[in-house]
C-alpha cells in the first residue's frame, strides 16, 4: 500500500502564480480602499439583513450635499447660475411630494467656507426658509493648524447665523451649532500624505466650536475611509495621531465618552448585483450622482446596511451624499430620476402600511440619533418638533 506523505510537493510556478494572485488581489483591494474596511464588513455580516416582512420600519432619508458652486474654477456668473437653478428647480420639482408625516423633501447644503459669496447664501436661505432644507458647513483646507481652523469655523458659523439667519442653536446652551463635512474626505488628517487637512486634533476643534455631528463618511473608495462602517458612533480625538474616528463607541451602547464627537455614517456595502467583469462586486457608497441615480434597488441596499441605533431597531438611518452644484449631477438631483424616486417611495408606502419614510435634514437626523440613544418611544415627527438642536 502506498503511504502518502503529509508534505506535498507544489511546483514553483504554482506558488508564483498563487503569490501573484494574492498580490494582485491586495492591490485591487487597496486601490479601491477596501483593504481598510473589508474585514470589518465581513465580521459584521450578521448585522446586514433585509427588514422582516410585517415589521414596521421608519426610513430616515437625509441627503447631505457637498454643495460647491465654484467647483471646477468656473466664473462667478456660472457659479451663481448653479445656485439659482437649485433655488428655482427644487420647489418646482418636489413641492408636490410628501413623506409619511406630510413633509416635503428637504436637502442639506453643506456650504464651503472658502467659496463664500453673500448672494449665494441669501438665495439658499430663502429656499431653506420655505421648508426645503438647511445649510451647514463644509471646508476644504490644507497644511492648516488648530488655531487657524478654530478661528475659521467660529467666524463662519457666526457669519451664517447673524448675516444670513442660518444654522441653529442648542436649546440648552444657546450656542450656535453646525453639522460638518470635510473637503476631500480628509477629516482629522486622514490621508497618509497629510494633505487637505494638517490638523491631528480636528475632532476636538470641531466639538469645541459647536459641531453637533460630522457627516463626512463613507468616503470609500478614498484612502480616508474608516475601518468602522455603517455606524452612528462617538469618536474621541487623540491629538497626537491622525484619523481618530477610525473606531468609536456605538451611540446607545454605553454612555457618551468624554470629549467625543458624534459621527453619522451613510451606508457602505458590496453590491453583488453590479459586478465588474461579472465577478467583482460593485461598491455601494451612498453617493447620488449622474452615474448613480437613486432607485428602489439601492434603497433596499441602504436598508440592508443596517445603520441604526440598537434601541430603535425600527429606525433606519439613510444618510446619502452628493455634489449637487455640478452640471453632471443636477439632471439626476433636480430631474426625472429623483422625481421617480420620490414617486416610488410614496407608492411603496401606500402599498405597505408597515413602510414609513421621512425626509429629514442632517440636524434632524442627529436629533433622531440622540433620541434613539435615550430609548425614546416618541414618533419621528415628535422628536423633530421637540429636538434639542434647533
Amino acid at each position: 500500500m502506498e503511504i502518502l506523505s503529509p508534505f506535498v510537493w507544489i511546483p514553483a510556478g504554482a506558488i508564483a502564480i498563487g503569490a501573484a494572485g494574492l498580490t494582485g488581489g491586495y492591490y485591487v483591494l487597496r486601490r479601491k480602499g477596501m483593504d481598510r474596511w473589508l474585514l470589518p464588513y465581513l465580521l459584521t455580516a450578521e448585522k446586514r439583513r433585509d427588514p422582516k416582512p410585517g415589521d414596521p420600519i421608519h426610513v430616515l432619508i437625509c441627503i447631505c450635499d457637498h454643495y460647491e458652486p465654484k467647483l471646477g474654477g468656473v466664473s462667478p456668473i456660472m457659479a451663481n447660475q448653479r445656485v439659482q437653478r437649485w433655488v428655482a428647480e427644487y420647489p418646482r420639482q418636489f413641492s408636490r411630494f410628501r413623506d409619511s408625516d406630510g413633509r416635503s423633501p428637504r436637502h442639506t447644503f453643506f456650504f464651503p467656507v472658502e467659496e463664500y459669496e453673500p448672494e449665494y447664501l441669501d438665495s439658499l436661505g430663502e429656499l431653506c426658509r420655505a421648508g426645503f432644507g438647511e445649510v451647514e458647513i463644509h471646508l476644504h483646507h490644507d497644511n492648516d493648524n488648530a488655531d487657524h481652523l478654530r478661528q475659521t469655523l467660529l467666524e463662519f458659523k457666526t457669519l451664517l447665523h447673524e448675516r444670513h439667519g442660518l444654522l441653529g442653536r442648542d436649546k440648552l446652551t444657546g450656542e450656535i451649532t453646525y453639522g460638518f463635512i470635510h473637503g476631500n474626505w480628509a477629516l482629522d488628517n486622514a490621508r497618509r500624505d497629510g494633505r487637505w487637512c494638517g490638523v491631528n486634533n480636528e475632532l476636538d476643534v470641531l466639538r469645541e466650536t459647536g459641531c453637533y455631528a460630522d457627516f463626512t463618511l463613507p468616503s470609500a473608495p478614498s484612502e480616508t475611509q474608516t475601518r468602522k462602517i455603517n455606524s452612528i458612533y462617538w469618536a474621541v480625538d487623540d491629538p497626537a495621531r491622525p484619523k481618530s474616528h477610525n473606531w468609536g463607541v456605538d451611540v446607545g451602547a454605553s454612555p457618551r465618552p468624554d470629549r467625543s464627537l458624534l459621527m453619522i455614517q451613510g451606508p457602505l456595502l458590496l453590491d453583488w448585483q453590479r459586478r465588474k467583469w461579472g465577478i467583482a462586486p460593485g461598491i455601494e457608497n451612498a453617493c447620488i450622482q449622474g452615474s448613480q441615480p437613486p432607485s428602489m434597488a439601492r434603497l433596499d441596499l441602504w436598508l440592508r446596511a443596517g445603520v441604526q441605533v440598537a434601541s430603535r431597531p425600527d429606525w433606519y438611518f439613510v444618510k446619502l451624499h452628493t455634489h449637487g452644484a455640478n452640471e453632471a449631477n443636477m439632471p439626476v438631483l433636480l430631474g426625472d430620476p429623483m422625481v421617480r424616486f420620490h414617486e416610488q417611495l410614496a407608492q411603496r408606502a401606500s402599498l405597505d402600511r408597515d413602510f414609513q419614510f421621512h425626509y429629514v435634514t442632517s440636524r434632524e437626523l442627529a436629533n433622531l440619533a440622540l433620541a434613539a440613544a435615550s430609548d425614546t418611544k416618541l414618533a419621528v415627527a415628535d422628536v423633530i418638533r421637540d429636538s434639542c438642536l434647533t
